[in-house]
C-alpha cells in the first residue's frame, strides 16, 4: 500500500540528507532510526510495553545487526501512509520499512530507492458474511472503506471502472480507522493489501464473521526504502534482506548458525564471512550476515513467527516461498 502524491519538491532534500554517509551517522549515534507502520499486526506493531514486532520490524533489526552488531539498537518511528516518504526524504529516519509497494512512480520521482522485496502481496476485499457475496464482481453499489493517500485508492477505482461497477468510497487516514469503520458498519467492504486484511480482521469485534474474497486485483511487492545518493547504505539494506533469504536457502537458521562455522560448504563459508569478499565491500564486519541470522533469523523464521503458521494470522507462504519451493522469493548469491 502506498502514498500516491509525488512529493517531488521534498525529493530534492534527499541529496542534502546524504551529505554524510548514512552508515557513519548510524554508527555515530549508536542506533538505527527506522520508519514503520503505526500498528499493523504481523508487520509492525507495538505491545503494551512498547516492544515492536513484525516482518517490517525484523528488516530494521536485521540492518541494525549488520551495521551495529546488535539487532535491538533500533529506534522505531511510527508513520502514517502520508508521512512516510517525507520522513525518509528529510532525513528524519535512516530507513523506511513500512508495508510500502514498489512502483515506477516512487522509484522515479521521490528521490528514494527500494532495496528489495520483503513480501509479495496483492490487493483484496473483505466483507461480512451477512452481506451474502462470494466474489468482488458482486460488489457494484457497495460502500467501500479505504485508506487515503494509497495505491489502494487507484487500484480500486481502476477495478470498478473496468468492471462497469459503481461504488461509494468511505475514506479514512489510517488502516486502524478503516478497520473500525468497517466494524461499525460504515461500509459494506474493506479493501487493502490482502496480508493487511488478515491482520486487520484480528481487530474486529467478531473476526469470524468476516471473510476475504478470492479476487486479487493488483501486484503489491512490499519492501524497504532508502534515500538515493548513498549507494553504500542502499547496498547494506539490500544485502541485509538478501542475507535472510539466502540463509533459508542454505539451511542456516538462528538455531544452527553457530554450528555451521565448521562447514566445508564454500557457499556457507562465504555467507559466514570466512571466505570471499567478507564485509569490507560495505564497510561492515566480516560476520555481518552471521549476526543477522543469529539475532533475527532467516526469512522463513521471520515469515513464520510474524504472519505464517506460528502467528495468529496463519498466512500461507504462497508466492513468498523460496523459488526452489514453488514461490518467487529469490535473492542474489553471496559470491
Amino acid at each position: 500500500m502506498a502514498v500516491t502524491c509525488l512529493l517531488g519538491v521534498l525529493a530534492g532534500n534527499a541529496t542534502s540528507a546524504n551529505a554524510a554517509s548514512t552508515l557513519e551517522a548510524v554508527k555515530e549515534k549508536g542506533f538505527l532510526t527506522c520508519g514503520v507502520n503505526t500498528g499493523l499486526p504481523g508487520f509492525s506493531s507495538p505491545d503494551e510495553k512498547g516492544h515492536w514486532t513484525g516482518m517490517d520490524v525484523d528488516v530494521c533489526r536485521a540492518v541494525a545487526a549488520a551495521t551495529l552488531g546488535n539487532a535491538e539498537k533500533v529506534r522505531f518511528i511510527p508513520l502514517t501512509a502520508k508521512e512516510r516518504f517525507t520522513a525518509l526524504q528529510s532525513g528524519e529516519i535512516d530507513l523506511l520499512s513500512r508495508n510500502t509497494t514498489w512502483t515506477l512512480t516512487r522509484d522515479a520521482t521521490l528521490g528514494l530507492n527500494f532495496a528489495g522485496v520483503a513480501y509479495y502481496d496483492g490487493q483484496g476485499f473483505m466483507v461480512k458474511k451477512s452481506l451474502g457475496v462470494s466474489s468482488a464482481k458482486e460488489l457494484s453499489g457497495a460502500a467501500v472503506c479505504i485508506q487515503s493517500g494509497t495505491t489502494t485508492e487507484l487500484n480500486l477505482a481502476d477495478y470498478f471502472r473496468m468492471g462497469g461497477m459503481k461504488y461509494d468510497p468511505v475514506v479514512f487516514d489510517t488502516s486502524d480507522a478503516v478497520a473500525k469503520g468497517f466494524d461499525a458498519g460504515r461500509c459494506d467492504v474493506m479493501t487493502s493489501d490482502q496480508s493487511q486484511l488478515y491482520a486487520l480482521r484480528l481487530r474486529l469485534s467478531r473476526p469470524a464473521e468476516a471473510i476475504v474474497l478470492p479476487e486479487i486485483i493488483s501486484k503489491e511487492p512490499l519492501g524497504p526504502l532508502v534515500r538515493q545518493g548513498d549507494d553504500q547504505w542502499f547496498n547494506i539494506v539490500k544485502w541485509s534482506l538478501s542475507a535472510m533469504i539466502n540463509a533459508e536457502e542454505l539451511g542456516l537458521s538462528s538455531a544452527n548458525i553457530d554450528s555451521k562455522k565448521m562447514s566445508k560448504d564454500p557457499a556457507i563459508k562465504r555467507f559466514l564471512g570466512m571466505d570471499g569478499t567478507k564485509g569490507s565491500g560495505m564497510d561492515l564486519s566480516d560476520d555481518w550476515a552471521w549476526q543477522i541470522v543469529r539475532q533475527v533469523g532467516n526469512y522463513g523464521e521471520v515469515f513464520d513467527r510474524n504472519v505464517g503458521m506460528a502467528s495468529p494470522l496463519k498466512i500461507e507462504r504462497g508466492l513468498n516461498s523460496l523459488w526452489s519451493n514453488g514461490g518467487i522469493m529469490y535473492a542474489p548469491p553471496f559470491r
